[in-house]
């Protein structure tokens, strides 16, 4: 199978949809997949506005369409609904190659953050997007629930995993952090507005609130919350030691699809604390010991306090943290993107490739 990947998401960008994405490629090469990548990094960009650490691909139509004329897919999987990803689509549907879709980022709800405007009003632009898909991968059966009542119907569960090698309890703890008053409460991710960080970074528990990442808000939250510890953005080992100098991970985000780094800290034994909404409770369960409430005890807390959710963290099982968190397999997850494709060639009924594709 040749497989195009067209993503407006790619490296030096550290966030979840570009983990996950190398990740998967990784995996189908090491299988015997072929597979042609299409980023910024191949293109003029400008960056996004309010986000200067992303770069959007300017006017790529024309180098997206000679890639993919030239490397002749069998099908292609389209990231995100950016410049990129909205040339790649009008290929396909030019030259009657079949694509799938990601629903990565709950697209709607952050440009509601940014505008201050309905939701609504940005749905019917994933609406369009996503409507001559053969299949819309998505994290969570729950996920695929909302989009359905949103008339996107043709979803495919496409998981995610850690690296069980990296992301494992036993790191020795950050030097910076060893000093500092407990107990140490993390949030890891970007730093903006949508990540909903100052309803943790104001909540009135005891403890020490340390945020790892970087991002637009970073400057706004170092004066507002003067006590908090800012380390910026960490990776590889030294991220995985600071998840396992941790006592509880804070997600406060309310607008996540799934939010890797949820699973990744609790794959190194640290218990989470967060809202019960999307994302987390797709993750712990209503009753944070697993969607099928299968642990013996919980990995967490779940509260629309979030205050009170930290409390109750404390007190969670970090042996049970680690179990649920090892359970999250890239293998799997790379299994149900190859079947998703699978599934998309054989409903597309796609005809031979034409000699001459525009």
């Amino acid at each position: 199978m040749r497989i195009a990947i067209a993503t407006d998401a790619w490296f030096p960008q550290t966030n979840g949809v570009v983990r996950s994405l190398a990740t998967t490629i990784s995996i189908l090469q090491r299988r015997g997949y072929e597979i042609e990548l299409i980023s910024p990094d191949q293109f003029i960009t400008l960056p996004a506005p309010g986000y200067s650490e992303i770069r959007l691909a300017v006017a790529p139509r024309f180098g997206v369409r000679k890639t993919l004329r030239r490397y002749r897919p069998d099908i292609v999987h389209i990231v995100t609904e950016g410049p990129i990803g909205w040339a790649a689509r009008s290929w396909c549907i030019a030259n009657d190659v079949p694509f799938t879709s990601a629903f990565h980022t709950r697209f709607p709800d952050y440009a509601a953050v940014r505008t201050g405007l309905s939701p609504d009003r940005f749905w019917p632009i994933m609406q369009r997007f996503h409507k001559p898909s053969k299949g819309v991968l998505v994290s969570t059966y729950r996920l695929m629930d909302e989009l359905a009542q949103r008339s996107i119907r043709q979803t495919k569960l496409w998981s995610r995993g850690i690296d069980r090698e990296l992301f494992r309890p036993g790191h020795d703890p950050l030097e910076e952090l060893t000093h500092l008053p407990r107990p140490l409460l993390l949030y890891v991710g970007r730093v903006a507005p949508e990540k909903n960080i100052g309803a943790f970074l104001g909540a009135v528990v005891a403890g020490t609130k340390i945020i790892v990442g970087d991002g637009p808000a970073l400057a706004d939250l170092r004066m507002q919350f003067p006590d908090a510890q800012f380390l910026g953005a960490l990776h590889g080992e030294r991220l995985a030691r600071a998840y396992c100098s941790a006592d509880v991970f804070v997600f406060p985000s309310l607008t996540d699809t799934f939010g890797l780094v949820l699973i990744e800290a609790l794959a190194c034994g640290v218990p989470v604390a967060a809202f019960p909404v999307q994302g987390p409770i797709d993750i712990l369960g209503p009753s944070s010991r697993g969607i099928y409430s299968q642990l013996d005890e919980a990995a967490g807390a779940l509260d629309v306090s979030l205050s009170a959710a930290i409390v109750r963290a404390q007190g969670a099982s970090r042996k049970v943290a680690a179990e649920l968190g090892s359970s999250f397999d890239w293998e799997k997850c790379s299994d149900q993107f190859i079947d998703a494709l699978n599934d998309a060639i054989a409903s597309g009924a796609k005809a031979p490739v034409k000699r001459e594709m525009i």
